[in-house]
This record gives structure tokens, sequence and C-alpha cells, in this order.
């Protein structure tokens, strides 16, 4: 297989580069939607390219007015507006942005904050106890605290920034629209998703962003027609770039109320892209299914799933036509999900693309701005994350016998280093190439499959090496299993070998739907029996010999990543 690549994609050196071609070329298409309560009535404002750049060049010289060229930004909040007004105004001004996330506790927020030494805070409304709490406490560098809404105690806003950037503008002050930030230098200082205090923080260039933004336009298929529902969080590399990506596109993106709105907001904005880790494109499959289930027409889909790929093997395609009813569940418009930030499940994969719905998966990390390989329509292999980015150069290093080792890169997206921190950063980049910490293979086409991370994976007493996340996507499949933690235990019989254990949470409601009031042994019982005839197809050193049942949710950082270490932890300490 070739990639189809687009022959009028640009390759920008920076984010301005991009943002401007959009502002010209899609000058009023909308860039943004923004829903607005006035009393019990929904209104909504759109903001087009042409109107997004004016309010990025008056932002920025407010910003620069306040002696804010060349210093850090610091950005908490949901994903609105205003947050994404502010992150382009720092790239495009050399402001180097500080994205945090909304989630942390208080004190692991002033301490991103004191690493950062960010001198100004954009933030949301919800936050402002936290904020007025560090500002009473003076510990960190900041000068100027930024409230994205207007009217909150005594804080600036976004708005009066802009109203006194536009008009310092208007009186011929061009310093910051004329502004040529070096785009090979730190514009952005974003902490990885630590589970203590000295989380990373990584060093990316607005260079990192474009080159990655510059070879996702290449292979996929992204229509400024489409209309993209922002809901990974914005301080999350994947959502920022996403972002990016959509605003490189002229695509039209809206905002979700929240996690039980999702099919409501898909359906009132005739969302087209959905871009999501697979956790949540998990949930989505799960609520159809169930839908399906309770109109009792799972035989039917399944009959009908059989005569529409034998269709599309034959070059006819009338999936989208065959389950209408099914893709209006989801809004009646959404024709592509992009899934990132953790292994998607190949079978929920093959579901979606059954009825219509392409779904493609990317490869990347924090490191990597983020993506470095990845699926498109043209190249996809069940259970691969696909092929590499054009301009990234993916090998395995030290393979074992079975073509499995770790994955290492270089490329124009590799982040410039750790900050303040060159010990670990000497850990990952070396001999030109960044080491990843994930272990995976190549096929003979090209396709990349991840077994792992190296930091996970269970080696045996016998050598073997046992991969958690492959075990997970099997279990996670199991009638009545919400969520799955594989990991080892000493064996009881010989303390020197390892006992593989699963921890498995359930989910009541479904439990209760499906089986009535049982008892939680019984539905332990289920489930160990279904585990024993999973083990049937694995070779004996991948048995599951020992599991837990839980009906709490495994313990994730805020991009739903589960922390493992917590969770061994909780887990250590509740078999003492």
């Amino acid at each position: 297989m070739k990639s189809v690549v687009k022959k009028d994609v640009t390759d920008f050196k920076d984010i301005k580069g991009v943002i401007y071609n959009s502002a010209k070329k899609f000058a009023n298409n909308v860039a943004f939607r923004i829903k607005e309560k006035v009393g019990k009535e929904t209104k909504y404002k759109d903001v087009t390219y042409a109107q997004m750049l004016k309010d990025v060049n008056n932002f920025g010289t407010g910003l620069y007015n306040k002696g804010l060229k060349g210093k850090r930004v610091a950005i908490i909040g949901k994903n609105r507006y205003e947050w994404a007004l502010t992150y382009v105004t720092n790239l495009l001004g050399g402001i180097i942005a500080v994205p945090l996330d909304k989630e942390l506790q208080y004190n692991e927020l002033e301490n991103s904050l004191i690493r950062s030494k960010a001198e100004a805070i954009v933030f949301d409304p919800k936050l402002k106890d936290s904020i007025l709490e560090i500002k009473k406490n003076g510990k960190t560098s900041l000068k100027h605290f930024i409230c994205m809404d207007k009217n909150v105690e005594d804080f600036e806003s976004v708005e009066e920034i802009m109203n006194t950037g536009k008009v310092l503008l208007e009186k011929g002050n061009k310093e910051y629209v004329d502004a040529d930030p070096n785009e090979n230098e730190m514009g952005i200082l974003l902490f990885t998703s630590g589970t203590t205090s000295q989380s990373k923080a990584v060093m990316l260039t607005s260079r990192n962003i474009a080159a990655n933004i510059y070879a996702m336009l290449c292979v996929e298929d992204i229509r400024e027609t489409d209309t993209n529902i922002a809901f990974l969080p914005f301080h999350h590399i994947f959502g920022s770039t996403c972002m990016l990506v959509m605003l490189a596109c002229g695509v039209k993106t809206v905002f979700p109320d929240g996690l039980k709105y999702i099919k409501q907001n898909l359906k009132e904005y005739k969302v087209t892209i959905f871009v999501g880790v697979p956790a949540l494109v998990e949930a989505m499959y799960k609520a159809l299914t169930k839908e399906v289930e309770k109109q009792g027409k799972t035989k039917l889909i399944k009959v009908a799933t059989k005569v529409s790929d034998a269709l599309l093997k034959c070059k006819i395609d009338v999936r989208r036509k065959l389950f209408k009813q099914v893709i209006d569940g989801l809004g009646g418009e959404l024709r592509m999900i992009i899934e990132g930030g953790a292994a998607a499940d190949p079978v929920i994969s093959k579901a979606f693309n059954s009825l219509g719905i392409l779904v493609l998966q990317g490869y990347g990390l924090t490191e990597t701005a983020p993506v470095i390989v990845a699926e498109n329509p043209n190249e996809r292999r069940l259970g691969s994350v696909g092929k590499p980015m054009l301009n990234d150069t993916v090998e395995i290093a030290n393979p074992d016998t079975n073509g499995v080792g770790d994955i290492r890169v270089k490329g124009p997206n590799v982040m410039l280093g750790y900050y303040e921190m060159p010990e670990q950063t000497e850990e990952v980049l070396r001999d030109g190439y960044f080491y990843t910490g994930d272990l995976g293979y190549f096929d003979k086409d090209g396709y990349l499959f991840i077994t792992g991370r190296s930091k996970n994976m269970i080696v045996l007493k016998n050598g073997k090496k046992v991969f958690p996340e492959e075990l997970e996507s099997l279990v996670n499949r199991l009638d009545l299993v919400e969520e799955s933690m594989v990991f080892g235990l000493p064996d009881d019989e010989d303390k020197n070998d390892i006992k593989l254990s699963v921890k498995v949470v359930y989910n009541e409601d479904t439990v209760k739907e499906k089986h009535g009031d049982i008892s939680e042994q019984e539905i332990y019982d289920m489930i160990w029996d279904q585990i024993k005839e999973l083990n049937k197809t694995f070779p004996n050193y991948k048995h599951i010999k020992n599991v837990i049942l839980s009906k709490e949710e495994l313990i994730k950082n805020s991009s739903k990543k589960v922390k493992r270490f917590e969770e061994m932890k909780l887990i250590l300490g509740e078999n003492k």
C-alpha cells in the first residue's frame, strides 16, 4: 500500500504561518461556535477565521503591553474559546504557553506554577478560589491574573485586555503583529501526567507542532466542511495539537457540555469528526449496543453487517444507508473517529467501520508533539497503529527473536528536552533518537504494532514476557467487565515466580439489567468462569490465575490513563 499524499499541503515553519494561512483561505468559515446561556434561552455565537485572527492580534498586543513578550503565560480551565485564543496568541507572539490540568490538586497546581516560572495565568472562573489563594500566598512568579470571564472578583478579563490591545493597534502599535519569534526555541512548556509533583515538563517548539500538523494534513481526510467537537482536554498535547489541526483545515470546532451530554451534543452540532481516547469511544460503542439490544435488533444488525461487508468487497458501499438508524443515535452526521492516548480495541474499531463510521488511531507522546505513527483511510491494519508519519523515522531498537524491541523516533516534531532535568533528558534522547519507552514491532508491510510499555512489562521466572495491555484488551470485552488491570503478584507456591492477576471493575447497573439482583460472589463466579475460558485461548504462561473484583473505577490521571503504581499500592494494601 502507498500513502495517498495530498499535493496542496504547505509545510509552514511555525504556527503563525498555519494560522495566517487559514485566516486568509477560510476567512468566512466558522472557526469556533460558542454556546451562550441568556436566562433560559440558548444562543450561539460564531467566530470566523478572520475574526479569530483579529482577536489573537488584539489579545497579543494587550499581553505585550503588560510586558509579557518572551515571558511565560499559564492557561488553565475547561475547553472553551478563551483557552484556544490564549494558546494561539502565545504561539504566534513568542510568549511561552504553559497549559495546566484543571484537575490538579492545589499543591500540585502551585508547584507547577513555581517550576514553570510563569508570570501570568489565564484561568477559568471556576478556579478563582484556588487562584485567589495562590495570589495571596505569593510563592509563584505570577504578576498578572487574567480571568476568562468578565466581572469576576477584581481580576482583569481576557476581553478587557483584548479591548486595550485593539486601541493600541488602532494607534499603530504593531509590535505583536510584526513579531517573528524563533520557531526552534521553546514555545510550550507542558507537564506530563505524572503521579508525583515532579512530573516532567516537556519543552516543545512552534516548529515541533507545525511539522506534526503538516504530516497529519498530508494523509488524513479532514475537510473544511467538517464539524469537530473538542472533547479532549486542551492541556493535553493530543487535544491542543488536534485543535490546531482543525484550524489548519478550516474546520468548525464546537465545545461539549460534558460527558453525559455527548450524544445530545453530537446531534445538536451535527458533529462529523470526534477525537477521543479509546475509553470514551468504547463507552459510546457500549451505549450503542445497549440501545440495539433494548430494541431487540442485535441479530438483525449482525446479519446486516455480514451483507454489508460482503458488498463492500465488491466495492458497493451501503453502510450508512443500511445502518442509518444506528448512526442517527450518534447525531446522524458522524463520519470519522480519531483515537489516541492509549491502545484502541480493534474489535470496536472494526464494529464502527462496519457501520460506515471510519475509525483511525494514532500513536505518539507529549515528547513528540504528539503523533509519530497513524492510520489513514488508505492504510489500516487491524491491531496496528498504522505507519510512521511522513517526516519521522521510526525504528525498533534491540529487537528480540520475535522482532519486539524499543520504539525510537527522530524527526522535526521531537521535543527539545525536559525542562531543568538534564539527566532525564539524556535517558530518552540518545544517538539522535527519542526513546519512547514503548515496545513494539513492524510487520513485513511496515505497520507498527505496540505490545506495551517497557515499564509495565511482566517478566516471568522462565524469561517469558507478558504485556498486560494485550490481556486487558481481551478481558475488557467480557460481559459485565467495565475495565481491568493486569498485574503480577508473587506466586504462593513459588515466591520467585509471578502469578498473573487481574483487577476487574464491573458496572452495577449493567449487572442488574442483565441478571437482576445477584450477589457479588455470583458476579465474581460469572466473571472468573469467563476468564478461565479466555485462558484457553492463551499459551500457559499467559494464564490469569487470580481475580480481584471491584465496582470502583480504576485510579486514572486526567488523560484517562490508569495510574498502575497507585492501583498497585491500593491492591497490595487490601491484600495484606
